[in-house]
């Protein structure tokens, strides 16, 4: 959740300069803290009285949202809005089996136990002038409109009758951390006990965390195959229609496309309360290239592919297929690519100006391109990769610091 792994693949031709900009003045984007924080919803659920079909509407949904090839997680926006719905679930239809298949949801469970909670409060009488008390229904603005999320790593492994342990994610990269067991008591009530929690006990027991998502904005790799069925290479949205019907042989020419195969992230970066690692992979390229003249150079402009994938943390080691185009149509004249790996780990957006340089008659030309990125990325992996290097290890396992990658190159 917390960290992303992005990939840049700047291609370049002839000659390669590029230069560094990044906008990073803390004082540009204050922190505005929440509210509420982690640990106070973490002890809101814990306090719910957790039937078995308020397990089976997370699990539903944390099952939705990997199959779609999101992390294990049940957003607070989706439990509020459409009950068992996973990140990449069409929520526009409000009569989802979800309204029917829970008979108290787990929204309506928060919002009882925040009424109760306000009723004591008003019972004691006036609250000091150091308290700041939320209504209700502000709590539940606040929650249906935020960030946080139900994070359920090894779900798969539930046995469909124990109650979870409850925690949150601490944000400072800590290997545990306490949390709230829940069990049956002889009466059927929910009882209550503190405990330490690490991912030890997620392996064994059903583990809530609480934590932030970052990837429902995103469309995954899974969702762009939904929305494309039959087709084994993944092409970008933005790529040309031409293209598309050159890959299925309806248009005669030849060419070649540069196609990340899969790639293997060899360890993981962040605290297991983070998640699992979401990839980011952009390439930026002139495609096409073949312009002889400065007249026929300015006809060109680059041009941004974007991907996501999610690796989950039982997946490291594990190579994981992704077949998508990040170059559609490589030319003789693309000769070199300058290649970028980040880690993402949270922050605010800032950028990174880059400007690769070309050779038209001896002459240097610029396409300038502004990568979005974190305040603090860590660069996992930078340099260039030329055309001879790629096409001479077609199938091969490539090595970039903590990442392999295996290229794929398909005619057309």
């Amino acid at each position: 959740m917390r960290h992303y792994i992005t990939f840049f693949v700047l291609v370049l031709f002839f000659a390669c300069c590029s230069c560094e900009i990044l906008d990073d003045n803390p004082e540009d984007y204050p922190d505005t803290p929440a509210p509420v924080s982690l640990g106070e919803v973490a002890e809101l659920f814990s306090a719910l009285p957790l039937e078995k079909s308020h397990i089976t509407e997370v699990f539903d949904a944390v099952s939705s949202s990997s199959v779609n090839g999101y992390d294990e997680e049940y957003t607070l926006s989706n439990l509020f809005a459409v009950p068992g719905s996973g990140v990449g679930d069409d929520s526009s239809d409000s009569t989802r089996a979800g309204e029917n298949t829970y008979p108290v949801p787990l929204r309506e469970l928060i919002c009882q136990h925040l009424e109760n909670q306000a009723a004591e409060r008003s019972a004691m009488g006036t609250k000091s002038s150091s308290e700041t008390w939320m209504s209700p229904e502000e709590y539940v603005k606040f929650l249906s409109s935020s960030d946080i999320q139900i994070y359920w790593p090894y779900y798969e492994r539930w046995d469909g009758e124990e109650l979870p342990v409850i925690t949150y994610d601490p944000c400072d990269g800590s290997s545990a951390n306490e949390g709230y067991r829940l069990s049956r008591g002889d009466d059927g009530s929910v009882e209550v006990e503190k405990v330490i929690v690490d991912e030890e006990m997620a392996m064994a027991s059903p583990v809530w965390v609480i934590n932030r998502n970052d990837d429902s904005g995103y469309t995954s790799l899974e969702m762009l195959r939904k929305q494309n069925p039959g087709g084994g290479i993944i092409v970008s949205p933005a790529a040309s229609e031409s293209f598309s019907s050159k890959l299925k042989g309806t248009s005669g020419g030849a060419g070649q496309a540069l196609i990340l195969k899969d790639f293997t992230m060899k360890r993981n970066y962040d605290s297991w309360f983070a998640g699992a690692s979401e990839f980011f992979v952009k390439t930026g390229a002139v495609e096409d290239f073949c312009a002889a003249t400065e007249a026929e150079m300015r006809l060109y402009s680059p041009t941004i592919t974007d991907f996501m994938i999610v690796v989950k943390r039982n997946q490291v080691g594990i190579p994981q297929p992704f077949n998508a185009v990040l170059v559609s149509e490589w030319t003789e004249a693309l000769t070199h690519s300058a290649f970028l790996i980040t880690e993402d780990d949270g922050g605010t957006k800032v950028s990174w100006d880059c400007t690769a340089m070309v050779k038209v008659n001896s002459k240097s030309y610029g396409f300038e391109l502004k990568i979005p990125l974190n305040r603090r990325d860590d660069i996992v992996w930078r340099g260039q990769l030329s055309r001879k290097f790629i096409w001479g290890n077609v199938g091969q396992v490539c090595h970039f610091g903590d990442v392999d990658i295996t290229f794929d190159v398909l005619d057309y």
